[in-house]
């Protein structure tokens, strides 16, 4: 099954919320003949401990309710599969307890609330299979009720049963159309949620700020420039101008499609600001190689009040690398342990190493550099960046059976070295390549090209460089 629109314009109805389809439907059990006000009060204690996570502690509270003579009533039980939903580690026979509990009373078919709590809990506890069985039992069922089960496929990776759910479901709103493409976005399939999101603005859904969210981040992981600018048009037509989470997406769309100064536009009119906001126009210097705007930057955000947290002094020791600046870089993470009481996690010893390595400079220590970078490798030994930051440690000093012997290293472990990747968008569509890549439909024309392109360089009196020794790129 397809995973992309397959709609037409007269199956899509009103996405409006359902009519004659009521929140909740208490079935005739005669299930609380006390003051409503003892179930209230019951109700809100047992929600106070399964906010907090005491699951136990609700269920003695539960437990104490029942023996007082309080009967529970449909929102007890919400309460309860909610925090089971929360909590899935802790939840999860508690939930089966509750869900059997509830089925004696018939709320899990004639509730639509209880229903969609237990759909909820199971498919946050990875479930889903049992999720669908208690939708398909239910006999009520309203728009939440659908798109809970659709978030949760997707979230459970049943991506063509969510679909398939979604062409199914009665009446559609936005938060249907932002399942679809949410999900689809977090989980890596960024052109899938594009398409979706292109048929949603076809179909005149309006977009919600989440909806928003999802196809930037789709566009900055594609690098599709045109298609996020068409975002950021609905962005300023819409009501989202001053939302700040969608300018933060903004900023990183820009940023990592290589429109820094988009990107630095956007930070400069946003009349609010986090700290997720200056990360990301400092990430986007960073990526870009503007070091000391990163710097200026990191700088400024510290005047206006914000405290630099792990993200904000990783990118400042990425500038620092970048620009060869070693000794702002060990300032920046003296500062980091002594004033700020951040404890270095292992991208910041990573950053310190490529500092040392980059820059070429030791301090007489390259010792401390092998030191940290094994401890990297023991942390983590299936990452290849580590290996290759300590293969360009000895290569750079001209250890050559250092590096040879990290490269065999790996080669006995079966990690190789994730090939780096251009990208160019034409028309639209985004085009990858790798070096040496003749995967492509238009190589024949791409490589005729490049050839006339490194005549013409020749023929300008331009001398490649001849390198002796192969080394390891750092990025």
């Amino acid at each position: 099954m397809s995973l992309l629109p397959a709609l037409t314009p007269t199956s899509l109805t009103s996405h409006q919320n359902p009519k004659n389809q009521p929140l909740s439907s208490v079935p005739n059990h005669q299930i609380s003949l006390q003051p409503l006000q003892s179930v209230v009060s019951w109700t809100s204690s047992i929600s106070r401990h399964c906010r907090a996570g005491r699951l136990s502690v609700a269920v003695q509270e539960f437990t104490r309710m029942r023996l007082a003579g309080v009967e529970p009533n449909h929102i007890t039980f919400v309460t309860l599969l909610s925090g089971c939903s929360e909590f899935p580690l802790k939840g999860g026979d508690l939930g089966s307890l509750i869900h059997g509990h509830v089925c004696k009373l018939g709320l899990d078919k004639e509730d639509v609330m209880v229903g969609t709590a237990l759909m909820e809990m199971y498919a946050k506890g990875e479930r889903v299979e049992v999720a669908k069985l208690v939708f398909d039992l239910m006999k009520v069922k309203n728009s939440v009720s659908w798109n809970t089960m659709i978030d949760g496929c997707m979230k459970n990776r049943e991506y063509e049963k969510a679909v398939e759910m979604f062409d199914e479901m009665p009446e559609r709103d936005v938060i249907s159309w932002t399942a679809l493409i949410n999900g689809f976005s977090k989980r890596g399939f960024y052109e899938e949620a594009l398409d979706w999101f292109r048929e949603m603005i076809i179909f005149g859904v309006k977009p919600d700020y989440v909806s928003i969210i999802a196809a930037l981040t789709a566009c900055a992981n594609l690098g599709t420039l045109t298609v996020g600018l068409w975002v950021h048009r609905l962005v300023l037509k819409k009501s989202f101008r001053n939302n700040v989470r969608v300018n933060n997406s903004l900023i990183d769309m820009y940023s990592r499609c290589g429109s820094i100064e988009f990107a630095r536009e956007v930070f400069d009119k946003m009349q609010e600001r986090t700290l997720v906001s200056w990360n990301s126009i400092i990430v986007g210097f960073a990526v870009n190689g503007f070091a000391d705007e990163v710097l200026k930057y990191f700088g400024a955000m510290q005047k206006e009040g914000f405290k630099p947290d792990g993200v904000s002094f990783t990118r400042a020791f990425t500038a620092c690398s970048h620009a060869g600046l070693v000794d702002e870089g060990f300032h920046y993470f003296d500062i980091m342990k002594r004033i700020y009481r951040i404890s270095p996690r292992i991208e910041h010893f990573g950053c310190i190493v490529d500092l040392y390595s980059r820059a070429g400079k030791y301090h007489g220590d390259i010792n401390l550099a092998e030191r940290i970078v094994k401890n990297l490798v023991a942390l983590n030994p299936g990452s290849d960046s580590n290996y290759v930051l300590l293969s360009n440690i000895y290569a750079a000093l001209g250890r050559w059976e250092g590096a040879s012997k990290v490269r065999r290293r790996m080669k006995a472990l079966g990690i190789q070295k994730k090939p780096g990747f251009s990208s160019i968008e034409i028309d639209g569509c985004v085009h990858e390549f790798v070096a040496g890549d003749k995967s492509h439909m238009e190589k024949d024309c791409i490589y005729a090209t490049l050839e006339l392109l490194a005549f013409d360089l020749m023929s300008s009196g331009y001398a490649p460089e001849i390198v002796t020794r192969q080394l390891y790129e750092s990025d």
